[in-house]
C-alpha cells in the first residue's frame, strides 16, 4: 500500500508505506508463514503421534519375551524434570519477548540465553534418556515401541536443536547491535516457533510416558 505526496511542482510521488510488508490481515507476511509452516508441522507430529497410539501395546507379549517392560525403563521423575525445564524455557522466551519491546537489549540477551540454556538442558537429558533405553535393550528396531518411540522424540529433538540455533543466532545479532527494538517481530517469530515446540513435547509426554503402554 502507497500514499502520496505532493512537490512544489504539483506532480504526485509515491511514498512506501512502512507497513507494506503487511497483509490485508494486519499480520507480516513471515509471521503469516510462520504460522502455516506450524499448522504443516502439527499436521506432522500429528501422524506420528496417532501412529504410536494405533500401534501402542501390540508388541508388548514381544517385549516380555525379550525381558523388557516399558513402564520399568521410564524414569518418569528424570524427565518430567527435564520437561518442567523445557516448559520454563516458554516463560523465559515471553520475557525476552517483552524486553526487545521495550528496547532493554541487556534482558533480551539474558532472558535468550537462558532459553537457550534451558533448551540445552532439555537435550542432553533427552540423550541421557535414550542411552540408557539403548542399555536396556531398546533399540530402534525393537518391536514396534522402539521406532515409533525413537523417531518421534527424535524428530522433536531435532526441532528443539534447531530453535537452540535460532536464538543463538539472535543472541549473535543482538551483540552486533544488528536487533534493535524496531526488529521485536523477529524476536515474536521465534517465540512461536519455541512455544510450538514446548506445546507438542507436553502433547508426546503425556502419550508416551503417563499413559500405560499396555
Amino acid at each position: 500500500m502507497s500514499t502520496t505526496v505532493v512537490t512544489a511542482e504539483d506532480e504526485e510521488v509515491p511514498v512506501i508505506d512502512p507497513d507494506h510488508s503487511h497483509t490485508n490481515t494486519g499480520v507480516s507476511h513471515v509471521k503469516l508463514a510462520m504460522w502455516a509452516f506450524l499448522s504443516s508441522e502439527c499436521m506432522f507430529f500429528g501422524a506420528f503421534i496417532s501412529t504410536y497410539l494405533i500401534y501402542r501395546g501390540r508388541d508388548t507379549l514381544r517385549l516380555a519375551d525379550a525381558g523388557i517392560v516399558i513402564e520399568d525403563v521410564f524414569d518418569i521423575p528424570f524427565t518430567s524434570a527435564t520437561s518442567f525445564i523445557l516448559l520454563m524455557s516458554s516463560l523465559t522466551m515471553v520475557l525476552a519477548l517483552a524486553a526487545i519491546q521495550r528496547g532493554d537489549m541487556r534482558q533480551l540477551r539474558i532472558w535468550i540465553a537462558a532459553t537457550a540454556l534451558f533448551g540445552l538442558t532439555f537435550i542432553s537429558g533427552q540423550v541421557y534418556e535414550f542411552t540408557n533405553f539403548y542399555r536396556e535393550g531398546i533399540r530402534l528396531q525393537t518391536g514396534l515401541f522402539g521406532p515409533t518411540f525413537y523417531v518421534m522424540t527424535g524428530l522433536h529433538g531435532a526441532h528443539v536443536t534447531v530453535g537452540i540455533f535460532w536464538l543463538l543466532q539472535l543472541y549473535y545479532r543482538s551483540l552486533q547491535g544488528k536487533l534493535g527494538q524496531e526488529h521485536s517481530e523477529a524476536v515474536e517469530i521465534a517465540g512461536l516457533y519455541w512455544h510450538f515446540v514446548d506445546i507438542v513435547w507436553i502433547v508426546i509426554f503425556t502419550v508416551i510416558y503417563l499413559v500405560p503402554y499396555n
